[in-house]
C-alpha cells in the first residue's frame, strides 16, 4: 500500500519519531510515528471517541469487540469518503473536459 510508511506506529528509520503515551478507552498505549504530536492526538481522540460511543450503546461488550466494531465503523466511514472523493474528482475532470 503506497504511503503506509506515514502511518502512525510505522515510522521509517530515516524520520524523526514522535513518541506519545496516550489513553484509548481507558488503556495506555505508547504510540510512535513520524506525524506531529497534534495529529497523533487527533487520531487517538477519534478512536477513543468511537470506542466510547460503541461501549455506551453496548456496555457489556469486551474491549476487543468494542475495538473491532470501532474499526469496522471507521473503515465504513473511510470507504464512503473514498467513494465521495472519487465522485468529486470525476466531476472535476468532466468539468475540465467540457471547457
Amino acid at each position: 500500500m503506497p504511503g503506509y510508511e506515514r502511518m502512525i506506529g510505522l515510522a521509517t528509520a530515516e524520520t524523526s519519531l514522535t513518541r506519545l503515551t496516550v489513553s484509548i478507552y481507558g488503556q495506555e498505549y505508547t504510540i510512535r510515528g513520524d506525524e506531529p504530536p497534534e495529529y497523533i492526538r487527533d487520531v487517538v481522540s477519534l478512536v477513543d471517541k468511537k470506542m466510547r460511543q460503541i461501549g455506551q450503546k453496548s456496555p457489556g461488550l469486551p474491549i476487543t469487540k468494542v475495538a473491532v466494531l470501532a474499526a469496522l465503523h471507521m473503515a465504513d466511514e473511510l470507504c464512503k469518503l473514498r467513494e465521495d472523493y472519487a465522485a468529486l474528482v470525476k466531476l472535476i475532470e468532466e468539468g475540465k473536459k467540457a471547457k
